[in-house]
């Protein structure tokens, strides 16, 4: 196993490309990391593996790592919950059956969603496409770009806000599996999950959640994230530091999707090395 020489100089491990809800190629995404001064790279699309060789191939060019990642959805409740997988292997049957589910459950919902809206608004399906790129699953980021195209609404913020919010009329709830079983299929496939943004506005999960998740194989948490908030912040710090848990920082970086920048949070050498040295689904490509 490499050790922590091979991840020197700035790592993000949290980007999306159009495979799921970012708006650039894989290699367009690596390609800005690397503009960013980003050294070791993730790409963690929802619930699919499908950009990983662009990114690995673009990566290598541009003498950088590349840390194949995934972000799987889960739901407590009513929050969801969004678990990054690093390093797992994309074929295992458990996980890759559940990936397979929750994306078919995306493009139904999708659909469904796109029905409701069509009643007040002039918005096709056509419409919803044309904002999609080849292999990607249809979602709401995608609708929020219908609606920006066809002028409802100036960006996807103002779409979610309001047409695409939780609580309007045309919401429907997506499938996806409990936060423990969640983790629980990242490590049965050899990843190594890290619950992300853990501490946005919905606040900190139920304590005895979060211990059920550390028995069931949670490696640790994105702390490093601008959504995160006092004081749950701070709570799960001390809960890291107890459990020497691995802590991540990450950029979130979904294109011209939202305002975030690669590299405005990172990830530190020795917490990279760690993430690879328990995994073992698959590796890191390195240049």
């Amino acid at each position: 196993m490499p050790g922590p020489q091979r991840f020197e100089g700035p790592s993000d491990l949290h980007l999306h490309s159009a495979h799921s809800d970012g708006t650039q190629p894989p290699a367009e995404v690596m390609a800005a990391a690397h503009r960013h001064g980003i050294r070791t790279a993730a790409l963690t699309d929802h619930d699919t593996t499908s950009g990983w060789a662009e990114a690995a191939e673009a990566a290598s060019s541009l003498g950088m790592t590349f840390v194949p990642g995934m972000e799987l959805s889960a739901r407590h409740e009513w929050r969801s919950v969004h678990v990054l997988a690093y390093l797992p292997d994309p074929d295992e049957p458990a996980l890759r059956a559940e990936t397979t589910r929750i994306r078919a459950s995306r493009l139904d919902r999708a659909r469904l969603i796109a029905d409701r809206i069509a009643r007040d608004y002039d918005l096709v399906w056509d419409d919803i496409l044309a904002q999609t790129t080849d292999g990607a699953t249809v979602g709401r980021p995608h609708i929020a770009d219908a609606l920006v195209a066809r002028g409802f609404v100036r960006d996807r913020a103002e779409a979610f806000s309001g047409i695409l919010s939780p609580r309007g009329d045309y919401y429907v709830a997506l499938y996806a599996p409990d936060p423990v079983t969640a983790v629980g299929l990242v490590s049965g496939a050899g990843g190594v999950p890290i619950i992300a943004h853990p501490a946005g506005r919905a606040g900190l999960l139920p304590m005895r959640l979060i211990e059920r998740m550390l028995d069931a194989g949670l490696a640790g948490f994105e702390l490093g994230h601008r959504e995160n908030r006092e004081p749950a912040l701070g709570t799960l710090r001390a809960l890291c530091r107890e459990r020497d848990l691995i802590v991540t920082g990450s950029s979130d970086y979904h294109g011209l999707g939202k305002p975030n920048t690669p590299g405005e949070n990172t990830t530190t050498d020795d917490m990279v090395a760690r993430v690879v040295a328990r995994a073992t689904g698959s590796a890191p490509v390195h240049p």
